[in-house]
């Protein structure tokens, strides 16, 4: 097997096969291939990836899965995190994996146990995951500098995966196996729930009449991102913050009307809110109570 004495060194070029080639197997090839590793190959079923191959990975011939995977000495599965296992078992229960064979996959929510059906291919695990959202697109190969990456795998390999992160551009973070999870829901609730979050903002300033809400936002949210980023819970403010229970209770009544929708995630995440506060001291119990109060009738009105 290539290895390196250090991550900081380049490993040994690869012949690569990229297994799927959504948003980041494409992106995640397109990096490998800059930095000097060759893609025999990449796996593209529905017309939006076979056109992300061709725009990300131009001249690599489109094989199906099990082409993709021999002779390859390093591939990369980027496929939705419930289908991960049953194509590791697939690929493995009819030989398709080489012994010594470099396998990534870069699902947040897996370690390396999701290659347990290999243990018999003597295949050497990785699990890569690259902490950031793509758009699919050349764009996400700039955006890989600040990227950092959840690496997992045998303390042998390790430094092989973390000098394919630096090559891919990013920067490698280690995830213990057991912590793989908890890594992985910080990570979507962070992103995954922010774009819900900013989504109803910008809805709700719509039904304000304002004509770009983004505009509003953006210099708003990013403040609040940096300082929070910075501070923690520190950076909180608002009404929550000061215990304003009756311009939550306004809030509360004008979204029973106007976007009924929202009202519960308001008033969850004005209750974890007011819960972070009060814990962290920046609101006193005795100002917290009626808030609370509020909050808790109007989650479970009589």
């Amino acid at each position: 097997m290539p290895c390196v004495s250090s991550p900081s060194e380049r490993p040994a070029r690869f012949d690569v096969g990229i297994v799927g080639a959504g948003r980041v197997g494409a992106v995640l090839g397109a990096a490998l291939a800059r930095a000097g590793h060759v893609v025999t190959g990449v796996s593209a079923v529905s017309e939006a990836s076979l056109e992300r191959a061709a725009m990300l990975l131009p001249g690599v011939p489109v094989r199906p899965v099990p082409q993709v995977v021999a002779g390859a000495h390093l591939v990369v599965l980027a496929v939705p995190d419930d289908s991960l296992a049953d194509l590791v078992a697939g690929l493995s229960a009819t030989g398709t994996f080489t012994p010594g064979q470099l396998v990534m996959h870069t699902s947040g929510a897996h370690g390396i146990s999701v290659f347990e059906a290999a243990a018999g291919s003597d295949i050497v695990p990785l699990a890569l995951h690259p902490a950031m959202t793509f758009t699919g697109t050349p764009l996400d190969l700039d955006r890989l500098a600040d990227c950092c990456f959840g690496v997992t795998t045998t303390d042998l390999a390790r430094p092989v995966g973390e000098a394919l992160v630096i090559e891919m551009g990013g920067d490698p973070v280690w995830v213990a196996e057991e912590d793989r999870v908890t890594y992985h829901a910080a990570l979507s609730h962070g992103a995954n729930h922010l774009v819900t979050l900013v989504a109803q903002a910008m809805q709700l300033l719509g039904e304000a009449g304002v004509d770009d809400p983004a505009r509003v936002l953006e210099p708003l949210l990013g403040a609040a991102l940096a300082n929070t980023l910075q501070r923690g819970d520190a950076a909180l403010t608002g009404p929550v913050a000061r215990g304003d229970a009756g311009t939550v209770a306004e809030h509360v009544a004008m979204l029973r009307t106007v976007a009924p929708d929202i009202r519960p995630t308001y008033l969850a995440l004005a209750r974890a809110t007011a819960q972070r506060a009060l814990l962290s001291g920046r609101l006193r119990a005795d100002v917290a109570d009626p808030l609370l109060q509020l909050l808790a009738h109007e989650e479970d009105p009589p």
